[in-house]
């Protein structure tokens, strides 16, 4: 099967290749030797855009979307599906991204590296999809750590915050980092992040199962706010890194950063100043805690370090804290949330 245009930076089919519906993640390259795009019909010419493995470890969303599709296989999709298979690289090898590589979830319009090649293919598929009215884009995600399911949205907006509910109520309105796939396509149309738990596990992909079936399914989205009751609003204030160089562990092993073994249980947990991330080493590092929302520009006091605890210094909420070293290393320790109402303001 040739792709539609050659001379695109990605492959695109307007139909599925053998043995696509059946193939496992860590061999979809044998099968999709780049990033692909498919262009799918439906009864409802308006698409659903979905985006999965842009973290080719991350594989509920593949294993969900083969689900789907083989549940339409017979009578076809109520909706046209414009579906984004991104890392089959790093899939093959069970890894978020390669040695080098650029995050496929960094790349897309408003990135902070606009002349990467990735960027240039994710700005092409972003045109793509913008010439044909999407109705909505969900990109699908796992975690490491223990957390529940949930949504992310980068506009507050009832419609997207509906799209968000469709999937989880727990919603958080987030604006960095830059370059995530649905903040780009929230420009488009209503557009969410889901988080289904841990890779491979059977509750997240049947729950993203059920997500799909309702954006092909559903007509239109309200356009009325949610009553507080059917819908938990966080908003992300800070992202958490230990510093470039700094050395961590969960297991008491020596270290800059000695974090407690079962901090990943501390996710959306309502933590008072004073909770309790770990201890320091020796040395005299400290977390670098970065702006999370968007707005403010300089890093944020989160951390209180006396006594050589690493401590709260005000009540927030955590989220995919985890205790697997690579994930850290490539992306971060934790995000730090605040409650907020459907005007934006901290409950």
């Amino acid at each position: 099967m040739r792709s539609k245009l050659t001379d695109a930076p990605c492959a695109l089919f307007d139909r599925l290749p053998d043995g696509f519906l059946d193939c496992p993640a860590n061999r979809l390259k044998e099968i999709l030797p780049r990033p692909t795009l498919f262009d799918l019909p439906g009864r409802d010419p308006q698409p659903l855009f979905v985006s999965t493995l842009l973290h080719g470890n991350e594989t509920s969303g593949l294993i969900a979307v083969q689900e789907t599709l083989r549940r339409h296989a017979e009578r076809g999709l109520s909706r046209s599906l414009i579906l984004f298979i991104g890392n089959v690289d790093a899939a093959a090898e069970n890894v978020r991204a390669l040695p080098g590589q650029r995050d496929f979830n960094r790349v897309w319009p408003g990135t902070a590296f606009p002349d990467d090649p990735l960027a240039h293919m994710a700005q092409w598929i972003y045109d793509y999809v913008a010439k044909r009215d999407a109705f909505a884009a969900v990109d699908i995600h796992n975690n490491t750590g223990f957390n529940p399911h949930y949504s992310c949205i980068s506009k507050l907006d009832v419609k997207y915050v509906a799209l968000a509910q469709l999937f989880s109520r727990i919603v958080v309105l987030f604006q960095r980092p830059r370059g995530t796939c649905s903040a780009a396509y929230a420009e488009l149309c209503p557009a969410i992040t889901v988080e289904c738990g841990k890779s491979g596990l059977e509750a997240g992909t049947q729950h993203v199962v059920e997500l799909l079936d309702a954006c092909l399914s559903i007509a239109q989205l309200p356009s009325h706010p949610p009553a507080s009751r059917d819908v938990e609003l966080l908003r992300t204030h800070a992202i958490v890194k230990p510093p470039a160089g700094a050395s961590f562990s969960f297991d008491g092993t020596p270290a800059d950063f000695l974090f407690r073994p079962d901090i990943d249980h501390l996710n959306f947990s309502e933590l008072a100043a004073g909770a309790s991330f770990g201890a320091l080493g020796d040395g005299e590092a400290r977390l670098d805690v970065l702006p999370g929302d968007g707005y403010d520009t300089q890093p944020i006091d989160y951390f209180d370090y006396a006594g050589g605890e690493i401590r709260l210094s005000r009540p927030a909420i955590p989220a995919m804290l985890t205790v697997d070293r690579r994930a850290v290393q490539q992306d971060c320790l934790c995000y730090l949330m605040h409650r907020i109402g459907m005007d934006g303001a901290c409950k």
